[in-house]
């Protein structure tokens, strides 16, 4: 691991980079691009790739202008405009495998943060779409694949039931996402959010609506640090 600043916070003014946070935890800091300025977003990106020039950095949550704005001023990012997501630097080697699973392609926006965001914490991702239990011999044609995955995220909107029936299924270690697809009653995802917390199947842990880079830094450092004992690459 490389040799820690010495002043761990990098103060640009309107931001005070944590450039030590790879040398703490692994994994850099991440740009939160909500409220930010294109500008602003720019430079976060550049100094941070500036202080990890062997790593991938992440912008999330990026308006329209940012997304333009960084693939006009940085031409080796790469955008991920359902994702509404960037990455800078070459991605790592992964490491482990991560199934995302999603009910709908209205979830579409969450599975993109989840998987740019788990390929830049090093671990391989496979995605398995529109699995969800309104059609329940879907998700049963692909047990297998569920099986073949160090960990799984899970994502679901209405009323939330996927990674229930997920978890009844494996016992991979499953993150669910509560999404904020759905009529009125959903609540944009609240629903989802109470039943995946009430989930009657073990194992299975959940956050918050939409989060789909939470849940993509979780189950890459799970996979990664399984992969040794698996067969995954």
């Amino acid at each position: 691991m490389s040799t820690p600043p010495q002043d761990p916070a990098l103060d640009l003014g309107f931001a005070r980079l944590d450039v030590e946070r790879a040398h703490r935890t692994g994994d850099p800091e991440v740009v939160y691009g909500a409220g930010k300025t294109p500008d602003q977003v720019v430079e976060l990106l550049t100094r941070l790739h500036d202080a990890h020039p062997d790593r991938c950095v992440l912008a999330t949550r990026l308006t329209d202008e940012a997304m333009v704005a960084v693939r006009e001023q940085l031409p080796g990012a790469v955008i991920d405009e359902v994702g509404r997501a960037a990455t800078y630097g070459d991605l790592p080697s992964p490491r482990g495998k991560v199934a995302i699973v999603s009910a709908g392609t209205s979830d579409a926006p969450v599975v993109h943060e989840a998987a740019v965001t788990t390929r830049v914490f090093g671990s391989g991702v496979t995605l398995i779409n529109d699995v969800g239990v309104a059609g329940l011999h879907r998700v049963l044609g692909v047990r297998d694949e569920l099986d073949k995955a160090d960990c799984l995220i899970v994502v679901a909107g209405m009323e939330g039931a996927l990674p229930s029936v997920v978890g009844g299924l494996t016992g991979r270690p499953l993150v669910a996402i509560p999404s904020s697809v759905g009529y009125g009653a959903s609540f944009g995802g609240l629903a989802a959010l109470l039943a995946m917390l009430n989930s009657c199947a073990p194992g299975v842990v959940v956050v918050n609506i939409d989060n789909g880079f939470g849940a993509g830094v979780f189950a890459a450092r799970v996979a990664r640090n399984a992969a040794p004992r698996g067969s995954h690459p």
